[in-house]
Order: C-alpha cells, then sequence, then structure tokens
C-alpha cells in the first residue's frame, strides 16, 4: 500500500498537484497565446480559461462532500486522463465553441483528480509541509513550463500549448494509476456528510480563511492572465517577457521551503492578513508602471505571494477545522475567485484598462484582511480556552 509519506505517494502527490494547478503556472501564456495566435479578443480568451477554471470548481464542490467514499487513485488517474484527451482534441480545432467545450470536459476532468489530490495532502500526517512540498514541484514545473512553452508556440504554432498541456495531464494520471497514496478507512459519516462529534457547520474562522484565499485566488488570476499581454502592450519583446516569465518559476522554487521553514516561526493568521495586502501592491505595480525594470521585478514575485500565503492558509484551516471537509474543498476555494479572474479581468481590459485590475485587486486584498483579522482572532481565543477547559 502507498502511504502518502512515501516518496512513491509524495511523487504522485507532486505531479498530480502540478497537473491540476497548471493554471496557476500556465495563465500568462495560455491567455497570450489565445489573443495573439487564435484571434479572440481578451473577454473571449479569459473566457475560456474560465470554463476550465468553472469545471474544475464544479467537479470540487460535488467531490469533496463525498471525498471520504472515493478511491483516490481511480478518480486521479481516470480524471487526469481525460483531461489529456480533452486537450489532445482542443489541439486539433480553432472554433471558439469546441474550445469552449473542451475547456469545460477538461476542467471537469482535472477539477476531481486535483479535489482527491488535496483531500488526500489534508489526511497526511503534516498538511502543512506537505503542501509545501507539492508547491516547491509546482516551482519547478513552472520553469520547465515557462521557459520551454512559448518557445515550442513560436516554433510550432499554437495549438502546440494545448498539446503541452496534454502531456501534463497525461503523466498526472500515469503517476496517479501507478503510486497514488492509498488512505487508510475514514470515519463512518452520517447523513449530514460531518464526521461524527463535528459541527455541522464551519466556524466563522474558517470562513474568514476561505474567503481570503477566494480573494487572493481571483487578484492571482485576474492579474496573472494578462501579465504577459501588459507587457507585450507597453512594447515589452518577446525576449524580455520570457525572461521575466522565466525568473518568475525560479523565484517561485522559494516560497514553499521558506514556508516548511518558518511553519513555527511565523503566525498563519498574521500572513493571511498580509499577504493579500502585498499580492494587491505587486499587482498595482505590474498593472500600473511603465518601467520595465519595475514590471519585470514585480512580475518575478507576484504567483510567489499566494504560494506561500496559501501554505500557511492551508495549515491553519486544518487546525481549525480538524474534519478535513474545508481542505477537501481546497480547489473549490481557490479556483472559485480563479474562474471569475480571466474574464473579469478580460472586462477590464477591454473597456477600462490595465489600471482597472488594480483598482479591483486593492479592494479585494483589503476586503480580505479586514475578514481574517476581525474573525480568526476570536475563533483563536475560543478554541484555546476550549482546550484550557478539557
Amino acid at each position: 500500500m502507498v502511504r502518502t509519506d512515501s516518496w512513491r505517494g509524495r511523487i504522485a502527490l507532486m505531479a498530480g498537484h502540478c497537473a491540476g494547478m497548471i493554471d496557476l503556472v500556465a495563465l500568462p501564456v495560455w491567455v497570450g497565446a489565445l489573443i495573439a495566435h487564435y484571434g479572440f479578443d481578451p473577454q473571449q480568451a479569459g473566457g475560456l480559461v474560465t470554463l476550465f477554471l468553472a469545471g474544475a470548481v464544479l467537479a470540487s464542490v460535488m467531490l469533496a462532500p463525498r471525498f471520504g467514499r472515493l478511491n483516490g487513485r481511480v478518480v486521479a488517474a481516470c480524471g487526469f486522463g481525460v483531461a489529456a484527451a480533452a486537450f489532445a482534441a482542443a489541439a486539433q480545432t480553432r472554433g471558439f465553441g469546441a474550445l469552449a467545450a473542451l475547456h469545460v470536459l477538461a476542467g471537469l476532468a482535472a477539477g476531481s483528480a486535483l479535489s482527491v489530490t488535496h483531500g488526500t495532502l489534508a489526511r497526511s500526517a503534516n498538511p502543512h509541509r506537505q503542501f509545501a512540498l507539492v508547491n516547491f514541484a509546482l516551482g519547478v514545473f513552472a520553469i520547465l513550463f515557462l521557459g520551454g512553452t512559448p518557445k515550442l508556440i513560436e516554433a510550432a504554432g499554437a495549438p502546440m500549448l494545448f498539446v503541452v498541456f496534454a502531456a501534463v495531464m497525461a503523466v498526472g494520471a500515469l503517476l496517479g494509476a501507478l503510486a497514488f497514496p492509498v488512505l487508510p478507512p475514514a470515519v463512518v459519516l452520517p447523513a449530514s456528510g460531518a464526521p461524527q462529534g463535528a459541527p455541522r457547520r464551519f466556524p466563522p474562522a474558517v470562513w474568514a480563511g476561505i474567503f481570503a484565499i477566494f480573494c487572493m485566488g481571483l487578484v492571482q488570476s485576474m492579474t496573472f492572465a494578462f501579465l504577459e499581454r501588459a507587457g507585450a502592450d507597453r512594447g515589452y519583446g518577446v525576449a524580455q517577457i520570457t525572461g521575466v516569465l522565466i525568473a518568475l518559476g525560479f523565484v517561485n522554487l522559494l516560497p514553499a521551503p521558506l514556508a516548511a521553514w518558518l511553519q513555527h516561526r511565523l503566525r498563519a493568521r498574521g500572513v493571511l492578513i498580509a499577504g493579500p495586502l502585498v499580492q494587491a501592491a505587486v499587482c498595482a505595480l505590474i498593472m500600473t508602471r511603465s518601467s520595465f525594470q519595475v514590471y519585470a521585478a514585480a512580475a518575478c514575485v507576484f504567483a510567489a505571494i499566494i504560494i506561500f500565503t496559501h501554505t500557511f492558509a492551508f495549515g491553519l484551516l486544518a487546525r481549525l477545522e480538524p474534519s478535513g471537509r474545508a481542505l477537501a474543498a481546497t480547489p473549490a476555494m481557490l479556483m472559485v475567485g480563479a474562474a471569475i479572474g480571466p474574464i473579469l479581468g478580460g472586462t477590464f481590459v477591454k473597456f477600462a484598462g490595465y489600471g482597472a485590475i488594480a483598482v479591483v485587486a486593492a479592494g479585494l486584498g483589503l476586503g480580505a484582511a479586514v475578514a481574517v483579522a476581525a474573525l480568526v482572532p476570536a475563533q483563536a481565543r475560543q478554541a484555546h480556552v476550549a482546550r484550557r477547559a478539557a
């Protein structure tokens, strides 16, 4: 039996995380290729990515309550396998309608596989450290993807983007079939779907954490989807932007091990307050500054902010909601915002310019920080009192 703390299991979980979270890496190349090579406007290009993410959200919402009754290995292998087939078919068509349908199918399939991947991570011995490990793998994947895919597209045409996606999903399916961890039997669930003895409703602090991740996912996808286009429209060359994306990939190697090292040195609540504010500030630099140096520096660290913050949020929610129900829905809480972001960002760019994204990001960041600051301390004190009383 493959365990979550074995290297076989970890490799399968890392591959599943990279395949399922491909939007976190690929958004600027994805949207840029749809605009530059397929001729779609920003709203249409963002809409296609939104359809993929919406499918992933729907799959996660449907599967998370049933996680304890699912065979994770079968769901991961079949989900990524279907996503690979959908992207392979997308490489053979250029029509908006067909691409839209295939994006939905790929999202449903990949989201199902990602849901069981994150649910399995949540039931590991140290969810914070395991999530940091898979995020480090995502950073390595980002270097390979961002360093090679734009060149492949330039050399072989836009369909190569979907060929790369299909290959990534196929690797996730293969490793899922061979080495996905097998969990011990879950606690028997009552009709409500909650473990025995667990409250039916999440406490306010959990909802604050979920809201913060939703806001960060929305800002991440709204900004990252148009990072490449914002640079291109300012006149930066393909070589300059590709260099920024490669540097971004190397920077993304740092936040996960840093978050693991700082697990017991920083308070997760403080990280979850600061993260959305820092993210909004960096978004403003990307979307409003004309200097290439400022754009490049901000772009390089942008994705690292959510990787670092989400690792702490994952560990915080594991402590605040120990039944695991919230963490099994991690793809949904992250991708609801991510699904809205590309089409929302495309609409802002189309009608108001790139600066509108920075304004919305500032409002979302402030709202997330206020929610965590207002609700998490009260819940933390209650939990502390409860432990002392016990």
